[in-house]
């Protein structure tokens, strides 16, 4: 399959199935932390990036194998998915054929528009990133094109909060020594305390930053993060269980489809691939590498594996 993929295990929504609207790195941010790498260049124009009825074909395909293995159907995207501009046909497609409740996880950056909170009123989770409660630390962190403002982001949460009837996950994304110190936590507490979300999932960049200088936040940064940003507050910490890959018929195919979207090192790749053997996975990336579809990428000290397309300096 080209647009869905899973179901993977997640923290937040169990066993997601994964939809992707968006060719990779389709994005209006270009977040020094993103795993997928930087985005060049940003873009800002919803379009109909892949025609929607192939995705909504593949997810019924999807359905029919593992209806029975799947909590969440969840739009994810290898950007940001509310640039596709059929998003909430999808959506409304999804809800019409089954009772699995649907996911987006967004950056948020689009819901000052109006047609954007129509598309996403239907979902029945939407998760949104919050990582800055200033317009200076929000341009340093996310890199945003010049329409996506903090101002939007923000007064577009807050009026998609009073018309959204879903539960609204915030995610904030720390990093050390950039958004983890009292002062920069305290305003980020005023912001979501306007915007109202149902929890707050503070998350660390544990795959490899798109900047090789960012760094997760320490212990005692998190703790400050759950203390300061109140009750509704959890540090949320990557699943590490296996990845449904029985649709991939060889260890090629499932590298390619996992590390488009989800960079890993070597080791998370062999765990994850176990229906074939350790040998036989290395083999594969070592001919997966010298034909130019993946990339090696050192980041905290270790060795990931990334698409090729992906950009890190």
């Amino acid at each position: 399959m080209r647009y869905v993929y899973g179901p993977v295990p997640s923290r937040r929504l169990g066993r997601s199935l994964g939809v992707d609207p968006i060719p990779l790195k389709t994005c209006n941010w270009n977040c020094v932390y993103c795993q997928l790498g930087r985005s060049t260049p940003l873009t800002n124009e919803r379009q109909e990036y892949v025609p929607r009825e192939a995705i909504l074909e593949e997810i019924k395909e999807a359905l029919a194998h593992h209806r029975d293995d799947i909590d969440f159907i969840s739009f994810v995207g290898s950007g940001e998915p509310t640039l596709h501009i059929g998003l909430g046909w999808l959506i409304r497609s999804v809800k019409a054929i089954t009772p699995i409740p649907v996911a987006v996880i967004t950056n948020g950056a689009l819901l000052y528009r109006s047609d954007v909170q129509e598309d996403l009123l239907p979902a029945d989770v939407v998760m949104p990133t919050v990582s800055a409660g200033s317009a200076d630390l929000y341009r340093r962190i996310h890199r945003p094109h010049p329409e996506t403002t903090f101002e939007r982001l923000i007064e577009g949460l807050i009026s998609f909060r009073t018309r959204y009837k879903g539960k609204l996950w915030v995610e904030v994304m720390l990093i050390r020594h950039l958004n983890d110190d009292e002062a920069t936590l305290r305003a980020l507490a005023k912001v979501l305390a306007q915007i109202q979300p149902d929890q707050v999932h503070i998350v660390l960049p544990e795959r490899p930053p798109a900047e090789p200088w960012v760094e997760p936040a320490d212990a005692e940064g998190l703790l400050r993060a759950e203390a300061i940003l109140g009750p509704i507050a959890q540090v949320v910490h990557p699943f590490t269980n296996s990845i449904h890959l029985h649709d991939y018929a060889t260890p090629e195919e499932a590298i390619v489809g996992i590390v488009t979207r989800h960079p890993m090192s070597e080791a998370q790749l062999i765990q994850a691939l176990n229906r074939w053997s350790p040998e036989q996975v290395i083999a594969a990336l070592r001919r997966l590498q010298a034909a130019g579809a993946v990339q090696p990428v050192e980041r905290l000290g270790i060795c990931f594996w990334a698409a090729a397309d992906t950009v890190f300096p």
